[in-house]
């Protein structure tokens, strides 16, 4: 149990149903649609539309989608990718010829198809309760009539100014008088609530056919990009088959290549290797462990992870008792592995998640983003939709897996997660923040399973992120951990700030209660009913 003299909140508990997102607005929202007869895929789905218009630096219609889906009448686990192709036109030439050496950050050819949208009708058509324009009118009245700003979002708002204030269509949409709008103010998006009401009331090819298709194309034309009609309109998400791996008694799910939950997997994999929970907690062997596990995971990911409809994907050795024993071995626990790490295969940043379980134990692991904060940093003419910018996440190098082609989905780094024991769900998760969400599943499934936190503690913890051979800690870690790790080698530095977000739910079914918890580095919260 937490120290009550000190600041935290409890576990939120419920027995009908439960909600956790990064923003209460959207958390009362996928409440209310379950209460109106929807079911936790609605529910998600709801939320994570207002969450593009209330926290739209982190997500929206704009970006891309991922989602889990427990079935509990038929106990089928379905996995949805969502995620965006590149232009057909995109390739190493092209960008090239352009003079960038790697896709640029903050340029529409970073930006990739949305396939948001696309992926929230889909599964709305074939899982949802309720009518999918239903699901929108939250969102349209949230960005139609206005709502208020809140601190966190604030603060990252104004990070940004300058990044929105390079185009008058960012500025005419996210700026008030050229500055982010302050905490408690109340901001509207009249374009984008009309984006809303059109795909509300013609569906998905409201959005990738017609008058905001073709407002998207011109635009990119307008900035020397390489989408177009076709690119849009020929887009379609996939339902795949999900992979799994086992953690003392529990099964993992993620979703395929081309998102990185492998490397949740792989990570593991490794750390099951040892009884970790026999290191302190947040001691220097602890924090070592994970990381470098971690690290060996991410050298696997940046040398694999990509668009398997390209080039088969050794997931089965990636996966296998006989590599993540390799893989452990790998570890000194007296010093931190060399920089950078390489792979030892044979040759062969912002977003929200959603958790949402309904009285009928339907389960939905749901997650939205546009990847960086504002995505490209550029809106799409009149739309009001700003666009991502996920195709930095392909490779401009000749032959690896994950180079960039035309019509190619880029690694991904947005992963939901659902756990099962004994063939059901006990805990549907996700873990937010670019680079960090698949240390961040790792670190919080440890948390919980090995050392007994409940899952509210499990998401405060203190965090901890081993990239590009930089130790970056948040300033709950103790200095004797942080001296200790130094002395294996490592460059330490204090995190500028938090590292991810993530929201949880617990199933208990002996009981017949949810416990749910929300990341205190958001504005968000869980609750239930």
């Amino acid at each position: 149990m937490r120290n009550h003299q000190l600041p935290g909140r409890s576990v939120v508990m419920s027995t009908e149903a439960m909600a956790a997102t990064s923003q209460p607005l959207a958390t009362e929202v996928a409440l209310q649609v379950m209460r109106d007869g929807g079911n936790a895929l609605d529910a998600a789905i709801a939320a994570s539309a207002v969450l593009s218009v209330v926290e739209t630096y982190s997500s929206g219609i704009g970006g891309d989608c991922f989602l889990l889906y427990h079935e509990n009448a038929s106990g089928k686990l379905h996995a949805l990718n969502g995620s965006g192709r590149s232009p057909a036109a995109a390739t190493v030439e092209a960008i090239r010829a352009r003079g960038f050496d790697s896709i640029p950050e903050y340029n529409i050819l970073a930006a990739t198809v949305p396939g948001a949208i696309d992926a929230w009708y889909r599964a709305n058509r074939k899982y949802g309760n309720l009518d999918f324009a239903a699901l929108l009118r939250p969102a349209i009245h949230y960005a139609e009539n206005g709502y208020v700003v809140s601190p966190v979002i604030a603060h990252n708002w104004q990070k940004s100014e300058l990044l929105l204030a390079q185009t008058p269509e960012a500025s005419a949409a996210y700026l008030v008088d050229g500055k982010a709008p302050a905490a408690g103010s109340v901001h509207r998006q009249p374009d984008l609530a009309h984006s809303l009401r059109r795909v509300a009331s013609e569906g998905r090819d409201g959005f990738y056919q017609g008058q905001i298709a073709e407002e998207i194309v011109r635009y990119s034309d307008s900035q020397q990009g390489l989408m177009t009609l076709d690119d849009l309109a020929n887009h379609k998400s996939e339902w795949v088959e999900p992979i799994s791996s086992h953690y003392r008694g529990y099964e993992v799910f993620e979703i395929p290549p081309n998102g990185q939950g492998i490397t949740t997997l792989m990570a593991l994999n490794i750390l099951a290797q040892t009884d970790i929970s026999q290191l302190p907690h947040l001691g220097a062997d602890h924090v070592h462990l994970l990381s470098e596990a971690f690290t060996l995971a991410m050298a696997e990911r940046d040398r694999f992870v990509a668009d398997s409809g390209f080039n088969p994907l050794p997931l089965a050795e990636m996966l296998s008792p006989e590599f993540a024993r390799n893989q452990f071995q790998r570890i000194d626990m007296n010093q931190a592995l060399s920089q950078p790490v390489k792979s030892a295969m044979p040759n062969h940043r912002d977003t929200v998640y959603i958790s949402v379980v309904d009285k009928d134990r339907n389960a939905c692991s749901f997650i939205n983003s546009v990847f960086h904060s504002w995505g490209c940093g550029l809106v799409a003419g009149s739309t009001g939709i700003n666009l991502n910018n996920r195709g930095t996440g392909f490779v401009l190098e000749e032959g690896h897996f994950n180079q960039l082609e035309g019509g190619k989905r880029p690694m991904n780094t947005i992963i939901p997660a659902m756990v099962y024991r004994d063939g059901k769900p006990v805990l549907c998760f996700g873990v937010m923040g670019g680079q960090y969400q698949a240390m961040g599943q790792t670190y919080v499934l440890s948390n919980w399973v090995d050392y007994g936190m409940d899952i509210q503690q499990a998401l405060d913890a203190a965090r901890f992120l081993l990239y590009d051979g930089v130790l970056d800690v948040e300033t709950g870690v103790p200095v004797a951990t942080r001296e200790g790790l130094a002395l294996k080698g490592h460059q330490i530095a204090d995190e500028n700030g938090p590292h991810g977000g993530g929201q949880a739910i617990v199933i208990d079914w002996e009981q017949g209660v949810l416990q749910g918890g929300s990341d205190p580095r958001k504005d968000g919260c869980a609750m239930g009913y």
